[in-house]
C-alpha cells in the first residue's frame, strides 16, 4: 500500500465546473472570479473579498496598500513558511521574528517585547489551520502604551491609529475563533488555495477585508482589484461592455489576479466544503488523535479548544524526546513502508536566505524544539479509513525501530 502525503481533491464535480468555464469562452478574471469572491465573503461573514493568484501576492498587496516600506518593521513568527516573511522583504521593510508557543502559534508576549516605533504590522500565522490568539493580539495593539509607540507614515496608517493585524490564514479556511470564521477576525486575512490546501484552485488566494468601520471597505476592494491588474482602471470583463474599451492606469501595479478557470474549482469545492470536506478531515484528525493521545511517546496537536476550531489542515504529531536526526530517520522508515510524511515547517532562521540576513535559530528555541520532533501525517479527503490505520501502524513501527 502506497500512501501519498497530500494529493489534491479532484473529482467530476470540479472537472465539470472547469470544463464549463473553458466552454464559456471566459477563462481569465470574469464572472466566476466575481462569484467566488462573493461566495467567500458570505462564507466568512464579511462584506468584501479580493481573489488573487496566491496568498503570497495577497499578503504583499495588503502590505503595500498600507504603505509599508523601508524603515518599517513587521513582526512574524519564526515558525512559518517563507511566504509570511518574504513579502515583508519584498516591500523593503524589516522582518522582526519572534518565537512561538507549544501549539506552534505566535507568542503574544514575545510580540509585545518586539514592538518598536517602527512596527507597522503583525502577521500572525494560523499554522496548520489553528487560529492564533486574536483577542490577545487585539488587546496588545490597542493597549494605550503600544498605541503611543505607533508612528504613522501615511493617511491609512493615521486612520488605523495602531499596528495592523494581517493574518496569514493560508491554512485556516473554515476554522473558527470565538464563533467567527477566520477571515472575519483579523483586520485583514489572506487565504491560500494552493494545490495542497483543504480547498484548492490549483494556485490562488483571497484577501478578506475586515477593517474598522472608519475604512471604506468597498473602495479598498476596488483599489486592490485594480492594483492586482497592473493598476488598470478596468479589467477585461468590464471592458467587454459596449463602448467600454477605454481605460486608464491609475498606479504602478502588479499582475496577480485570479482566473475564472481557477475560480471554477473554488466555487465547486466551497459549495460542499462544510458538509463534505471538513467533516472527512476532522474524522481523520480524530482517528489519529485517538491512536496517539494516551501514549507518552507522542504529543498530539491542539485542534479544538473553547475558543478555537481548526480547519484540520495538517496533523502535526510530535514524538517526545527525540532528536532532529531521529525524526528524519522515522520519516525515512515510513517512506520505505510506503507511507509519505512531511514536516511543517523548517523554521525561517534555519534557512540559508534568512541565516544570510543574520537570523539565528538559537534566538527562537521553542520554534526549534517543536520543529525537531514534528512529523506531519497525511490528511486529505480521499484518504480511506484503511489507509489511516496503515499510517498509524507505519509510524508506530518506525518509532519503535528508531527510538526504542
Amino acid at each position: 500500500m502506497n500512501i501519498s502525503f497530500s494529493p489534491p481533491h479532484i473529482d467530476d464535480v470540479i472537472i465539470d465546473e472547469v470544463v464549463a468555464a473553458l466552454r464559456s469562452g471566459w477563462i481569465t478574471t470574469g464572472p466566476r472570479t466575481k462569484a467566488f469572491e462573493q461566495k467567500l465573503a458570505e462564507y466568512c461573514g464579511i462584506q468584501h473579498v479580493v481573489c488573487v493568484n496566491s496568498a503570497s501576492a495577497g499578503l504583499e498587496l495588503v502590505l503595500r496598500w498600507f504603505g509599508i516600506g523601508p524603515g518599517d518593521e513587521v513582526i512574524v513568527p519564526a515558525y512559518t513558511y517563507t511566504a509570511s516573511a518574504e513579502v515583508v522583504i519584498h516591500c523593503g521593510a524589516k522582518v522582526v521574528m519572534v518565537d512561538v508557543n507549544d501549539d506552534m502559534l505566535i507568542d503574544v508576549e514575545k510580540v509585545r517585547h518586539a514592538i518598536t516605533p517602527h512596527t507597522k504590522a503583525i502577521i500572525p500565522v494560523d499554522i496548520v489551520g489553528l487560529p492564533c490568539d486574536y483577542q490577545e493580539l487585539f488587546d496588545l495593539v490597542n493597549d494605550t502604551e503600544i498605541r503611543k509607540l505607533f508612528a504613522p507614515n501615511n493617511d491609512k496608517q493615521k486612520k488605523m491609529g495602531r499596528i495592523l493585524l494581517l493574518a496569514d490564514a493560508a491554512h485556516s479556511l473554515g476554522a473558527y475563533y470565538r464563533g467567527k470564521h477566520t477571515g472575519a477576525v483579523a483586520d485583514i486575512s489572506v487565504f491560500s488555495f494552493h494545490a495542497v490546501k483543504n480547498l484548492t484552485t490549483a494556485e490562488g488566494g483571497a484577501i478578506c477585508i475586515n477593517l474598522p468601520e472608519s475604512f471604506d471597505s468597498e473602495n479598498i476592494k476596488n483599489s486592490m482589484n485594480t492594483f492586482s491588474l497592473h493598476g488598470q482602471s478596468k479589467d477585461a470583463f468590464t471592458k467587454t461592455k459596449a463602448g467600454a474599451w477605454r481605460y486608464d492606469v491609475c498606479s504602478i501595479g502588479y499582475k496577480c489576479n485570479m482566473t475564472d478557470v481557477a475560480a471554477a474549482m473554488g466555487l465547486a469545492e466551497l459549495k460542499r466544503y462544510d458538509k463534505l470536506i471538513l467533516p472527512r478531515r476532522k474524522a481523520i484528525f480524530d482517528a489519529y488523535n485517538q491512536a496517539f493521545k494516551n501514549n507518552p511517546l507522542f504529543i498530539v496537536p491542539t485542534y479544538e479548544t473553547a475558543d478555537k476550531i481548526s480547519s484540520y489542515h495538517v496533523f502535526t504529531l510530535r514524538v517526545n524526546n527525540i532528536t532532529e536526526e531521529q525524526r528524519d530517520a522515522i520519516i525515512l522508515d515510513m517512506a520505505e513502508q510506503g507511507v509519505a510524511a512531511n514536516v511543517h515547517f523548517i523554521p525561517l532562521p534555519m534557512l540559508t536566505a534568512y541565516k544570510s540576513l543574520g537570523y539565528r535559530i538559537e534566538d527562537y528555541p521553542n520554534a526549534y524544539h517543536q520543529y525537531a520532533c514534528e512529523i506531519s501525517l497525511p490528511v486529505y479527503f480521499d484518504l480511506s479509513d484503511e489507509q489511516v490505520n496503515e499510517v498509524i501502524r507505519a509510524l508506530k513501527a518506525a518509532v519503535a525501530k528508531v527510538c526504542l
